[in-house]
């Protein structure tokens, strides 16, 4: 297929924010933020890709504009792996992972898109051959950071309510954990993810309290995330660790179950390398015989990508749901979704056709920011 036009476009949509907002980022996070990507081909068909979000966006389009498009636009691309590979080959002096890897990971996505458009079949069928697929997607009900005790009561109410019988928190006191666990019960499960928060030594001093807490699996416990031989000592303390979606690329992830770092495997569509590495990883996780919970960004192509590859892979267990309240939604992803359970679409590509009116509203120039 032959590339003849590329756009990213910044998209910036507010959430309803309840608490601070801050904790996780350096800034209160209230905006979902997609740098989308937009290929044509020859025939006219059309692909859609989306670069890792938050406050990047801004950064992932300038390295996408600058150091990918020259080089993609007019080219034939056969091969999308191998297009990857050399991609990020070329681009290595500028860091191997962070944002030259989600940049790339943008463009990939729309590429497979584009393939399976000209397919005329949704990606999961061209992935997974003769395999048997699904066509209905587990997920769990993902919170953003509240900090305050009765809002994570609210929401872990409003979250067993929706239908999800599996709650993330991302609270990092153990007071907070608790009131959730005191407010659903044993038999909802609970993950809990502090985004390196927490050390070695609170972990260890806390055992016995995070143990009686139950926790499916501790997420990204301790700073800084690649810290495999760390992680594996964790496990070995009656934990499951769960981690993987600020490690980029099958070479670093090879490493880290390598390692033994983790029960639960988390790769990230949108920051591995796009759907060529996150199939590579997937490989590697079934032979390593880890299980997969993947990073689900947002409500973009990512998430929709992750929907098509889920559907082909059965080791893939379940995916992460946001749960937040959008002003307006790229797509009807609501619509698609019956409790815990979202629906495959069966369109060609990998399902995602946005509203072209919501893009224009919540559109923003380089370098502008939503007040």
């Amino acid at each position: 297929m032959k590339i003849i036009s590329a756009e990213v476009f910044l998209v910036e949509i507010p959430f309803a924010l309840r608490g601070t907002g801050v904790g996780i980022m350096p800034t209160a996070w209230k905006t979902l933020e997609f740098a989308l990507v937009r290929l044509e081909d020859e025939l006219g068909n059309v692909g859609w890709g989306e670069g890792f979000g938050y406050s990047l966006i801004d950064a992932t389009k300038s390295v996408i504009d600058r150091l990918i498009l020259p080089l993609l636009v007019g080219t034939e691309i056969d091969d999308i792996p191998a297009w990857n590979a050399k991609t990020q080959r070329q681009l290595h002096m500028f860091g191997r992972y962070g944002v030259t890897i989600f940049a790339i990971s943008g463009v990939d996505i729309a590429l497979w898109d584009l393939k399976a458009k000209r397919a005329g079949k949704p990606l999961y069928q061209l992935l997974a051959g003769e395999r048997q697929v699904r066509h209905e997607i587990p997920f769990y009900a993902s919170l953003v950071r509240y900090a305050e005790h009765d809002l994570v009561v609210d929401a872990s109410k409003q979250v067993t309510d929706a239908g999800f019988n599996r709650i993330k928190l991302h609270e990092i006191t153990l007071p907070a954990i608790t009131a959730c666990r005191r407010t659903v019960g044993n038999h909802t499960d609970i993950c809990v993810d502090v985004n390196c928060a927490w050390s070695r030594e609170f972990i260890e001093n806390n055992l016995a309290e995070l143990k009686a807490l139950a926790l499916t699996w501790l997420e990204e416990p301790i700073y800084p995330p690649e810290d495999f031989s760390a992680l594996a000592a964790l496990r070995g303390k009656g934990l499951n660790i769960a981690a993987g979606e600020n490690w980029c690329t099958s070479f670093q992830i090879e490493q880290a179950l390598n390692a033994g770092a983790v029960d639960f495997l988390q790769p990230s569509m949108t920051k591995v390398g796009g759907i060529s590495e996150y199939l590579r990883i997937v490989d590697l996780a079934d032979a390593a015989n880890t299980t997969l919970m993947p990073h689900s960004p947002y409500f973009g192509p990512g998430f929709y990508a992750s929907l098509q590859v889920a559907a082909a892979r059965p080791s893939i267990t379940a995916l992460e749901y946001n749960f937040v309240q959008p002003e307006a939604w790229l797509t009807d992803v609501e619509g698609i979704r019956n409790g815990d359970m979202i629906r495959v679409s069966d369109q060609p590509g990998i399902g995602f056709e946005p509203d072209l009116d919501v893009v224009k509203k919540y559109g923003r120039v380089l370098g502008s920011r939503y007040q």
